[in-house]
């Protein structure tokens, strides 16, 4: 049915106000003064900001990796990401070698459209560029919107391309009007890193990220941005965690290449030393590119103040601690990488940025929403509240004060990596295309409710994706 919410502050990219919307159809059909309508509920948001959905532009929901599956999957993952704010997600699609990209897709269709509760797109994973690939892409384009292609610089033997296939890339990329997305680390230099440690009988947690020193993101990240100047393209650097990658884009950008970087929570609370805490509790933490030490912190912080870095992903992976992440006791490469964030992303972005001083409200609103849709092609359908606009609406309470726990968490996971974390802020209720999914903060969502998203080409939208690039 209809839906007014009235009495909250509306809160853009742009701009704060005080307005009544009016919701029809899934979609925001009015804004302004004390409207009214018969046929309407009426949402009071008294004394609660109104927010767009926030978007998660890097979420691995259901994957493969180590030998054992991601914990989270479509459906408890996204309900997690709503309880959080997040009203829609983009996952990343493996593929495999030498087989065609739509089986791929299609396997993530399956897991996902009768499963996911909020709306959902796909990146494409590129492990080889060959003329084979080459004419796959543009249907991949046209016929499922898929218009994000991910290059892994790490993992070797598993995931990783040489710089060929990223420099490649790159060009298709650039006439096809997609984005490249890089996982900017050394895998070579890891490859020789890890072996080394285990030789001399380094096997805790801790040598996940001793073997994975910054230097390593730093040069890669020089190296793709560098490469993309080449091909006159446009890249987007995915968990930037330390200083030596805020340098290297911010340079980059300096240069006129367009690049674009993204940061994750985990990132800018936590530091390298969670993985020393005692009785195997470090693996809990073990995900790549690792954790740093705690000065990398406010470098984050500052980059997303000055557009540096302009996006919050949750690089959601989830891996339970029994039973999966201890498949890797004795020897830190088989502990499965990733963990539990996509619920507690925005929640700390607001307690950390917005409460602390670091991030204004629409700055807030720009880096969880709106810069995510106009990067991915889904502004002004996403990431907005304005007329026309899907109702992907979040009642925000700034005021509430909760401590994270795994207790009253919605991921799977049996963790959760903020546990104990203090936060200032949580969303009540939350609408996907004008409906509920999450009312008084429980969950009120229809299972496969979520629907398919295909996106925009890069260039597109020319004019939203040209400030992209501008401080």
């Amino acid at each position: 049915m209809k839906k007014i919410i009235k009495n909250g502050t509306i809160v853009t990219a742009a701009d704060t106000y005080k307005a009544d919307i009016l919701v029809e159809d899934g979609k925001i059909a009015l804004i302004g003064q004390d409207l009214s309508d018969s046929a309407a509920e009426v949402v009071d948001a008294q004394g609660h900001y109104v927010f767009p959905g926030a978007i998660d532009p890097h979420t691995h929901l259901e994957m493969p990796f180590g030998g054992t599956v991601s914990k989270d999957d479509f459906e408890t993952g996204t309900i997690a990401a709503a309880h959080g704010g997040t009203t829609t997600v983009i996952d990343f699609c493996l593929t495999d070698k030498g087989k065609p990209l739509q089986n791929s897709i299609d396997q993530w269709h399956a897991k996902s459209h009768d499963k996911s509760v909020i709306d959902y797109s796909f990146h494409l994973m590129i492990g080889e560029i060959n003329e084979d690939v080459l004419e796959q892409l543009p249907s991949v384009i046209e016929d499922e919107g898929i218009t994000s292609f991910k290059v892994f610089m790490a993992y070797k033997n598993v995931f990783q391309a040489d710089d060929g296939t990223l420099f490649r890339t790159l060009e298709e990329a650039k006439k096809l009007g997609a984005l490249v997305m890089v996982h900017a680390e050394n895998g070579d230099v890891i490859d020789h890193l890890v072996t080394k440690a285990l030789e001399a009988g380094q096997t805790d947690p801790i040598y996940h990220a001793l073997t994975r020193p910054p230097e390593v993101e730093g040069e890669a990240t020089n190296r793709a941005a560098e490469l993309t100047g080449l091909a006159d393209s446009q890249l987007y650097v995915v968990h930037v965690t330390c200083e030596e990658a805020v340098t290297a884009i911010a340079n980059a950008r300096k240069k006129g290449y367009k690049v674009i970087g993204e940061t994750c929570p985990q990132y800018l609370v936590l530091d390298q030393s969670y993985l020393e805490k005692p009785n195997f509790e470090g693996a809990k933490y073990v995900w790549s590119p690792p954790l740093r030490e705690k000065h990398h912190q406010e470098v984050l912080w500052n980059a997303l103040k000055t557009g540096d870095l302009q996006t919050l992903g949750s690089d959601q992976c989830s891996f339970d601690f029994k039973g999966q992440k201890d498949l890797g006791k004795g020897d830190f490469t088989k502990i499965p990488n990733g963990g539990p964030i996509i619920e507690d992303r925005v929640s700390i972005l607001f307690s950390e940025g917005v409460k602390k001083g670091r991030l204004s409200l629409n700055e807030f609103v720009n880096i969880t929403s709106t810069k995510i849709a106009k990067t991915f092609g889904l502004f002004p359908q996403k990431g907005t509240i304005s007329v026309g606009a899907d109702a992907d609406i979040v009642i925000f309470d700034p005021n509430v004060e909760r401590t994270i726990s795994v207790e009253t968490s919605h991921m799977a996971a049996d963790y959760n990596p903020f546990e104990g974390m203090k936060v200032t802020g949580q969303p009540v209720s939350v609408l996907s295309r004008g409906d509920y999914v999450i009312k008084d903060k429980e969950f009120v969502g229809k299972i496969g409710s979520g629907q398919y998203l295909k996106r925009s080409r890069f260039g597109e939208l020319t004019t939203s994706q040209e400030e992209l690039y501008q401080k």
